[in-house]
């Protein structure tokens, strides 16, 4: 069976590991024939791995695009430079999967879907390599369902991201409005910000609480906690943090009918007799309870990751098959993380959706004071390049 020449556009933390994973087999429909980074030590450095002798390697990734050596591209770039790469792909016909997030902001993100709307032989997905998870599938699968009820409250802790001072020195980008666009919410969460609205669904409002460089000398954000209302009453929690030493990962639904736990790698349910609606007109015990069952759900093991999300890739292009995640999915996220965002700019709840052009304003603001030092002549400017850390 014909391989897929795939191109890397960023031969950084993610894109060195993804070339790493076709190297040694995990993903046996691929196979690299360009690298293009700026950095002229990362692609020394990838010259040295023996990802192949018919690898090209380019400084300039339009150059790579334009190259006809490559038949997909998987996007590995700071965060700003998503879409832009996506829209170059897709124009020369090219299957592109991107790195999360989608990208920094929805604007831009809805003209990457626009663009990839014109282009329906394009195969595009997004990177959400933790829907793979046999966890969260059976959990979305439980909670839409149907069989328990609505959701009434959703809970997540999601303070297992912990850096150290040295990672956000580690780039001169991180950790910065204009070289990344924001902080944990934008690195460190767009999985479970996903993950969040794939099995619960999206918010109405979000009221925000953000401390920008809290635990860090940074300048975005690595502690936030957020209140969110859905469109049926319940609410949810969502909390994060990169400064929790020994942090918690323990996402909880509570439904009518069910309560859901992930936490540690195992999925707990307690099923109630009966729905609580019920329970509470036909119960005349003051304090009764609904009769329940606890017990851990069962699941199929399977959790590919990564190399998961590109193997349907390939499928998608070779054979028509299913994506883990359809790229024009990612922009969902993304407006929770936007609408969180702009909640603490403003300092007051956001209904969504949200003026979008609002947000841009108030995201370039910052962006423009700034501290970033990337070398760029303007971090928003139409460079032909790309960058190689993530």
């Amino acid at each position: 069976m014909k391989k897929i020449r795939l191109g890397i556009i960023g031969i950084g933390n993610m894109g060195s590991a993804h070339a790493n994973h076709i190297k040694e087999g995990s993903c046996p429909d691929f196979e690299i024939r360009a690298i293009a980074d700026i950095d002229p030590d990362r692609l020394a450095w990838a010259k040295e791995q023996e990802y192949g002798q018919s690898v090209r390697f380019f400084s300039n990734a339009d150059d790579m695009l334009e190259s006809g050596q490559i038949d997909a591209c998987l996007v590995a770039v700071p965060h700003y430079d998503h879409p832009r790469y996506a829209i170059a792909c897709m124009k020369r016909g090219i299957h592109v999967m991107v790195e999360k997030p989608a990208g920094v902001y929805t604007r831009q993100v809805r003209e990457m879907n626009r663009e990839a709307e014109k282009h329906p032989d394009v195969v595009f997905g997004m990177m959400f390599n933790q829907r793979t998870d046999c966890v969260y599938r059976k959990l979305r699968e439980l909670v839409r369902s149907g069989k328990y009820g609505q959701i009434r409250r959703t809970n997540w802790l999601i303070t297992n991201w912990y850096r150290p001072q040295a990672y956000y020195d580690s780039g001169n980008w991180r950790a910065t409005w204009a070289g990344e666009g924001g902080g944990v919410l934008l690195n460190q969460c767009p999985h479970q910000l996903d993950l969040w609205q794939w099995i619960c669904g999206m918010p109405k409002k979000v009221d925000a609480h953000m401390y920008y460089g809290k635990w860090h000398d940074i300048e975005v954000e690595d502690d936030v906690t957020v209140f969110v209302e859905y469109e049926n009453g319940a609410t949810g929690v969502f909390v994060t943090s990169t400064g929790d030493a020994g942090g918690t990962n323990r996402f909880e639904i509570q439904m009518d009918r069910a309560k859901f736990v992930v936490e540690d790698g195992r999925l707990m349910m307690e099923e109630f007799e009966m729905s609580e609606p019920e329970f509470s007109r036909v119960n005349t015990v003051p304090f009764g309870t609904i009769p329940s069952i606890k017990r851990e759900v069962e699941t199929n093991g399977s959790n590919p990751q990564h190399n998961g999300v590109l193997n349907a890739f390939a499928d998608a292009i070779l054979r028509g098959g299913e994506l883990v995640a359809d790229g024009k999915e990612g922009i969902n996220g993304l407006m929770i993380s936007n609408a969180i965002h702009l909640s603490a700019f403003l300092n007051r709840e956001i209904e969504l959706p949200f003026d979008e052009d609002l947000f841009y304003e108030e995201l370039m603001k910052r962006a423009a004071a700034s501290r970033t030092k990337t070398g760029r002549k303007s971090v928003f400017a139409d460079t032909s390049g790309t960058y190689g850390d993530r």
